[in-house]
């Protein structure tokens, strides 16, 4: 929205530092900050006062859990509140690719809050049936590949782009739409299934989205392309301010979320911040990289994944408990070292991934 003062310009006055990209981002960053610090302690109240006992504990976990009870959920609206407001007021809202990536995390959100909302009225650990949940998750990251996909550039439309390897696409065809698919959706369960502890996912959601802004803002500016011999993708910069309000909000939701949690993100956090980082990356044709820059989500995923197949063909556990990170709190990690381990582990894989825009 302030994007549009630039037309009050004449070029040499403040209204000019409304065309540059890096200023609305870093707009947009303290926008969904203090967004989440002024409504972050309200909206907690208003929670608390409405869940009564909270999100229902899982009665096979952790025993540390327990303690856990009556800790209200649904504190992912105070992100993507901080997220969405922070974006409309900040990027181009002619942009496509703002609005793909706004319109899956905001579905994605509700398919989450429909989850919390049937877990904390009937106070139990259900929710929404899994297929439910997948079949609506697959219908609207086909919408949003398909129009990306024709947003694309020619030459890249409906391409697999590699990492590393200069100028290699694979022509995917209309298997790209059914690949971008899983891309999305896999990233939001995957992010889902991470969020188990306190803190556990903010942080790395915030590091993924920190790289993948990066990356946006790279790929759309042809002199980088350029410099880098990455695919060029006109528009994808302004996503970059979607990214900045993302860890802006992240972070105010973390004041809130620290161990130990006042509030718990829910999977109307989770789901949607997953499916977020799931859009950028098909957006910004870095499918591949988001699998690098968000390893531990990748890891988690297939932690569980391999619990439940060895488990039905032995009837054994790999882990002791399955997704990884109740594994070492079974072995007897404290919780917060779990969760900073895996914060560094995080960090580590999004330096990684940034990486693979000059290793060509």
């Amino acid at each position: 929205m302030f994007y549009w003062l630039t037309a009050l310009s004449d070029g040499g006055d403040v209204f000019n530092l409304f065309r540059y990209i890096t200023f609305r981002a870093g707009a947009a960053f303290f926008t969904a900050l203090v967004f989440g610090f002024i409504f972050g302690q309200p909206l907690i109240n208003v929670l608390r006062r409405r869940q009564g006992k909270g999100q229902p504990i899982r009665s096979d976990g952790p025993e540390g859990h327990f303690v856990k009870a009556g800790t209200p959920t649904m504190g992912g609206l105070l992100i993507l509140s901080a997220l969405v407001t922070s974006t409309l007021l900040w990027a181009r809202l002619d942009n496509v690719f703002v609005w793909i990536v706004l319109l899956v995390t905001l579905s994605f959100g509700l398919i989450g809050f429909a989850d919390d909302y049937a877990k904390v009225s009937k106070q139990n650990t259900a929710g929404v049936p899994g297929k439910v949940r997948l079949g609506l998750g697959f219908l609207i990251s086909g919408i949003a590949a398909y129009v990306a996909a024709t947003h694309h550039p020619d030459p890249l439309q409906y391409q697999l782009a590699l990492p590393v390897f200069k100028d290699t696409l694979i022509n995917l065809g209309v298997l790209f739409i059914p690949f971008a698919m899983v891309v999305i959706v896999g990233a939001a369960n995957a992010v889902n299934l991470t969020d188990g502890l306190d803190g556990l996912a903010i942080m790395p959601v915030m590091i993924a989205a920190g790289a993948l802004g990066v990356i946006a803002y790279a790929v759309g500016r042809s002199d980088f392309t350029e410099y880098l011999d990455v695919h060029y993708v006109p528009g994808t910069g302004e996503i970059l301010i979607f990214c900045a309000a993302l860890i802006g909000g992240g972070m105010g939701f973390l004041w809130y979320n620290a161990p130990p949690a006042a509030v718990f993100m829910g999977d109307t956090g989770s789901l949607a911040l997953g499916g977020a980082l799931g859009a950028i990356a098909v957006a910004t044709k870095h499918e591949i990289v988001l699998a690098i820059v968000g390893g531990l989500f990748v890891v988690e995923a297939l932690s569980v994944i391999i619990q439940v197949l060895y488990f039905k063909r032995t009837g054994k556990r790999v882990f002791l408990m399955a997704p990884i990170h109740h594994h070492f709190e079974k072995k007897g990690w404290a919780e917060p070292q779990i969760v900073i381990r895996f914060w560094i582990i995080a960090l580590i894989l999004a330096m990684i991934g940034l990486a693979t825009l000059k290793v060509r």
